[in-house]
């Protein structure tokens, strides 16, 4: 027997529990923290509190599970925005979705930097899942001459991350008006 056997593929209803629970979590950490109560996370996702503990037996691990799941979803949208848009606009678009994940983590963020070691691998997962899907964007659109060829997937993830810190009275509307501006400086000397 290994070491490390490969996980169970869940049922048709366990699947569907986990994605309830999952985009319950997203929404009630986005606006009651990290810290909510587990009933409400489970009232919202039309489950019973035993089935959230069943498939996330701590706290950490339901928070990891929704920030890889929008990094996922985040990352995963490269290649069909580059297959749907011309360049620039598929860059544009990626952009703002990535601009609502990184403001929608406002509920994650205090856990996500509390030093925890549950979280430490949290850093890494995000930079090797979201620097190649922005870099193959970057590329095309470069490519393309629709945008300046001098920034990295790198600096621009944390430059859209920075335009969406908080602000008293702002939401997310305004971290999509500071990208905007940041998107059209992209395209100044193309």
């Amino acid at each position: 027997m290994t070491e490390h056997a490969a996980p169970r593929k869940l049922r048709a209803d366990a699947k569907r529990n986990v994605d309830a629970l999952l985009e319950a979590a997203k929404a009630v950490f986005a606006t009651s923290g990290v810290d909510a109560p587990a009933k409400e996370i489970a009232d919202l996702a039309g489950v019973g509190v035993g089935t959230l503990y069943r498939h996330f037996p701590q706290r950490s691990d339901l928070v990891k599970a929704v920030f890889q799941r929008g990094v996922d979803a985040c990352a995963d949208a490269a290649p069909a925005l580059l297959a749907a848009y011309p360049p620039g606009a598929a860059l544009a678009c990626w952009l703002r979705r990535y601009t609502e994940f990184v403001s929608a983590k406002r509920g994650l963020a205090a856990a996500l930097h509390s030093g925890d070691p549950a979280y430490a691998a949290l850093p890494g997962y995000f930079s090797q899942r979201l620097e190649p899907a922005l870099a193959t964007l970057l590329e095309a659109a470069t490519a393309s001459g629709e945008i300046r060829g001098d920034i990295s997937a790198k600096y621009l993830l944390h430059a859209v991350a920075t335009l969406c810190m908080p602000m008293a009275g702002e939401g997310v509307a305004y971290s999509q008006r500071m990208v905007g501006l940041l998107i059209d400086g992209l395209r100044y000397g193309a």
